[in-house]
């Protein structure tokens, strides 16, 4: 072939890359192997770099460079690498998938080599005397199946940093001596599955070790004090430790873990663990820990405080998670965590709680005019980051504590048409999905009761499609237009209604004294996005109305900063600040970084982040408004009603998607005392 000319003779060459793979691809079977004469390098006196594949070298080998610094041969033909190969100077030797039956034959010095890869060799039955080659420093033996023990010379390697042998599945033992490998920081045993128990002691001494993988040691097969006594003598220096597939329990775990004071990652996949194991408050530098598929886990409680991101896809059982932290508490869960099919997941500190209606607050329950809760029917209620529904979503009627906003969903629309308060049975059907209003000059307004009457949605028409969608299924934007301020929250949790059935979502959002002023221009929106296709759960809005909470009203209630679910409108929200003013307090974030200063929002996103002047242009037309201020007994009401026929304006500016349909529309707020 002609590329053996241009190598013939070649001085210059300090690279080069021979890989007939492809070339070869269409030869017959019996010829796919292009031999190559070993003279053609004799003149290569540059050369530095040499891969190979589907190559075989007929000659002398000693004919072949003796400048090599890289030799990569996936595939190597041969049993053992020829003795008259002049690797003295070899940096980096690849032998991946080789057919390698011992490294060398005899002995053969290799004082350059720091990196030796013979990965899936699946031949491979001996490893050199590592006194032959005094500076490696990464040793790579994964899936090397025929390898049964390692030299016990390897306890020379001065300089060894990694050891790889993962998958060595007939692996019986290491030397003893390997705890004189005072530079080695990662070392790598996972499904080394016919590995003996090797040494606690020697493990302590490795005090450089810094990664440790492994699912080897059979610690189901022995005593718990046994266990706990290995977990305990882990050396200091570990940052990584992957305790995956160790049938683990809590019980098998030390009493005290600080002596893994630099462990960063810790990994407990599919353990048999039921709560979190007390030494884990210890490691206060963790920030990273992982639980997947433990299915028998029930709650995490008491987590360290460094913890930054946790992973508990698939703990089917898990109920409840805490942190070991006060009330200066400041990040955000649901940014920093990896779950799903957590379905039974109904209390997260500092994120949000779903408990049954009846373990609600009185004067909660007082505060939004609830009754007869005994009487409630069941509910069907989503996750919204569960895929798939079942029967089992049927629940009694439960109340969601998150961002220090409480919602809870009823079925049907009786709670508008058995509810007393004086004003309520003046509202009509098919409202708008915005409402203005001008805060009454009345002290201490300390929140808002948002309630919204929906049903099933599936979207038939192109034209209604949100671009690039709104990801939560329903959501409330509240604006304070005088104050800059925007709050757009989408629940967790959410209540589906049966086809041809409403329901009704009641939330309560307690604010700081301050957020809402006298004179202050507000309005209140409620979005629901509709089922486009057969993709998730759709909605649409047929009626929702507004009613301010002043101070007196929540006297009863316990206004104290809750650790668990503060009060966080008008409080700190600076992890879920977009824009200056522009809050997220949604659990599917529509960011794509990080940091929200800089990640971008979708269309539907940034449409739903535009105001709405529709209900100041309601205020001002004269026909059929009213605007009145009334205190009768206990209550007060501020209204503004519009009953003009034209079809509702849709703003270009926010893009949202509801539409009058009927010739009617009503939006209503109200002040109760």
């Amino acid at each position: 072939m002609k590329v053996f000319g241009v190598l013939d003779g070649t001085q210059a060459i300090e690279g080069l890359i021979l890989d007939m793979h492809k070339l070869l691809a269409n030869i017959p079977r019996s010829s796919k192997e292009t031999v190559l004469e070993t003279n053609a390098f004799a003149r290569m006196h540059k050369l530095k770099l040499l891969r190979l594949r589907h190559v075989l070298l007929d000659g002398c080998y000693g004919e072949l460079p003796t400048g090599l610094r890289w030799l990569c041969w996936p595939e190597f033909p041969l049993d053992s690498i020829p003795v008259d190969f002049s690797l003295e100077k070899v940096v980096f030797l690849e032998m991946q998938y080789s057919s390698l039956r011992q490294v060398f034959k005899g002995s053969k010095f290799l004082p350059s080599l720091k990196i030796l890869d013979v990965s899936h060799s699946h031949g491979l039955t001996e490893i050199m005397d590592f006194s032959l080659c005094p500076s490696l420093e990464e040793l790579i033996l994964v899936d090397c199946t025929s390898l049964i023990v390692v030299h016990e010379s390897i306890g020379n390697l001065e300089r060894l940093v990694c050891l790889n042998m993962m998958d060595c599945k007939n692996l019986g033992m290491l030397p003893k001596n390997m705890c004189m490998l005072k530079s080695l920081e990662k070392l790598i045993l996972s499904g080394c599955s016919n590995l003996d128990v090797f040494g606690v002691e020697m493990m302590k001494k490795i005090e450089s070790l810094k990664v440790l993988e492994t699912d080897v040691i059979p610690l189901s097969e022995l005593w718990p004090e046994r266990c706990s006594s290995i977990l305990s003598s882990l050396p200091c220096s570990l940052v990584e430790l992957d305790l995956s597939e160790c049938n683990l329990s809590e019980d098998a775990f030390p009493r005290d873990f600080s002596s893994l004071s630099s462990l960063r990652r810790l990994y407990l996949d599919n353990n048999p663990i039921s709560s979190l194991p007390n030494c884990m408050r210890d490691l206060t530098r963790l920030d990273y820990l992982s639980f997947v598929r433990c299915t028998r886990l029930q709650s995490l409680v008491g987590l360290p405080k460094g913890c930054q991101l946790m992973n508990v896809s698939c703990c089917k059982s898990l109920e409840k998670v805490t942190y070991l932290l006060d009330q200066s508490f400041n990040w955000s869960p649901e940014r920093h965590t990896i779950g799903g099919d957590t379905d039974n997941l109904v209390e997260w500190q500092y994120w949000y709680k779903l408990e049954p209606i009846g373990r609600v607050e009185v004067e909660m329950i007082r505060l939004l005019g609830l009754c007869n809760l005994e009487s409630l029917p069941n509910v069907r209620m989503h996750k919204l980051d569960t895929i798939y529904w079942n029967d089992s979503d049927w629940t009694p009627v439960k109340g969601l504590h998150q961002y220090g906003i409480f919602s809870t969903f009823l079925p049907g629309n009786e709670f508008f048409r058995r509810n007393e308060v004086p004003g309520w049975l003046n509202r009509k059907s098919g409202g708008s999905s915005s409402i203005s209003f001008t805060v009454p000059l009345l002290p201490d307004h300390r929140g808002l009761n948002i309630f919204a009457v929906y049903e099933n949605y599936i979207n038939c028409s192109d034209s209604e499609v949100v671009d690039d969608c709104i990801y939560d299924p329903m959501t409330i934007k509240v604006s304070n237009k005088s104050k800059g301020l925007k709050w757009i929250y989408g629940p967790l949790f959410y209540g589906v209604p049966e086809e041809g059935e409403e329901m009704t979502w009641l939330s309560h959002w307690k604010m700081e004294n301050q957020t809402l002023g006298g004179g202050d221009e507000v309005e209140v929106s409620v979005i629901m996005r509709p089922q486009i296709g057969s993709e998730g759960d759709g909605f649409r809005l047929k009626d929702f109305v507004v009613k301010l909470v002043q101070g007196q009203q929540e006297s009863n209630i316990n206004t104290t900063a809750d650790p668990f679910y503060p009060c966080v409108i008008g409080g700190n929200l600076s992890l879920w600040e977009y824009l200056p003013g522009i809050y997220f307090l949604c659990s599917l974030h529509p960011f794509y970084s990080e940091n929200l200063h800089l990640c971008t929002l979708s269309r539907g996103w940034k449409n739903l982040i535009g105001d709405s002047d529709e209900g100041a242009e309601e205020k001002q037309q004269g026909d059929g408004a009213i605007v009145a201020t009334r205190a009768t007994g206990s209550n007060n009401f501020v209204g503004v009603c519009s009953s003009n026929n034209e079809e509702e304006k849709q703003d270009e500016d926010t893009g949202e998607m509801s539409r009058l349909s009927d010739s009617a529309a009503t939006s209503a707020v109200f002040l109760d005392e």
